[in-house]
């Protein structure tokens, strides 16, 4: 490795998200990281074929994989073989495996939405009026239906995950560099997810989001625990974001952004000094779903 480290780092900047500019964050994110790394951006499209000359590649706001699943898996198989170092490391289970976790977190008795993956399983949820039915390795509410029971036979097909819809009073995002807890953001409106507010954890909470991370194991990266607050004050798992997760950091005060940046620093020069995983540890991509 060179004295100055080389980072590769991936985004999309044209990539246009409901309620939020990926390319801002990573335009700050990127200038701020180049202060200590020799850095170059890169699309999704082509960072298989520059990641070689790189010592890390960092997989930022590049969009939903579904939108470029061929160049993602090509990028994620070429890292795999050469022993790349990706950021978040591809060993990850969350949602850069797809959605199976919260089928697993489920059954282990984890606070997460209950969730089964088979109509013949619906017994094992709770009864609601309505049921969420969406695809296992969807994003950003990509092939999301609401249905009442009746209609589940209908949507329940092929490759889905089934969850009774949860009647909450609002959706908490938790941050995370490595195992570190560095800011909270809350959605205090339900039917506006991205109009977040700055959000004071109280112990239980972290409590709840530190769960998760160590459940993850992800030693070096950026995680964001998604969860809803319900009706009698419980906290459920939504997601575990490990892939390139929103930051929302136009939404923190100078001093939590400028920790933010220092802890992403200090982990991403831990984790290109720390011996390589072996490839073979890299948890397995699930199945691509088709493109919407």
């Amino acid at each position: 490795m060179s004295a100055r480290p080389r980072l590769l780092f991936v985004t999309d900047l044209a990539y246009r998200a409901k309620g939020r500019r990926y390319c801002d964050e990573d335009i700050f994110l990127s200038s701020r990281l180049r202060q200590d790394f020799t850095l170059a951006l890169a699309h999704p499209a082509d960072a298989a074929a520059l990641m070689d000359g790189f010592d890390g590649v960092v997989v930022r706001n590049s969009g939903p994989v579904l939108h470029s699943q061929d160049a993602y898996d090509a990028f994620r198989d070429r890292a795999v073989q050469r022993g790349t170092r990706v950021y978040n490391p591809l060993t990850a289970r969350g949602d850069m495996a797809g959605k199976q976790y919260l089928l697993d977190l489920t059954r282990a008795g984890y606070p997460v939405i209950p969730t089964v993956d088979r109509l013949d399983d619906l017994g094992l949820l709770p009864a609601a009026d309505e049921y969420a039915v969406k695809p296992k390795t969807g994003a950003d509410s990509i092939g999301l239906h609401f249905a009442r029971p009746g209609l589940l036979p209908d949507l329940a097909r092929g490759d889905v995950l089934i969850q009774p819809r949860i009647d909450f009073r609002y959706e908490v995002s938790f941050y995370f560099v490595d195992d570190t807890f560095q800011y909270a953001l809350h959605a205090p409106d339900p039917a506006r997810r991205w109009d977040l507010e700055p959000y004071e954890p109280t112990g239980d909470d972290l409590d709840f989001a530190r769960r998760f991370i160590a459940w993850n194991t992800v030693d070096h990266g950026i995680q964001r625990v998604d969860a809803c607050r319900t009706r009698d004050g419980a906290l459920l798992l939504v997601e575990l974001e490990d892939l390139n997760p929103f930051l929302s950091l136009d939404l923190v005060g100078d001093t939590t952004r400028e920790a933010f940046v220092a802890a992403m620093k200090t982990s991403l020069h831990r984790f290109l000094a720390a011996p390589a995983t072996p490839a073979a540890q890299a948890t397995p991509r699930a199945p691509a779903a088709p493109a919407p």
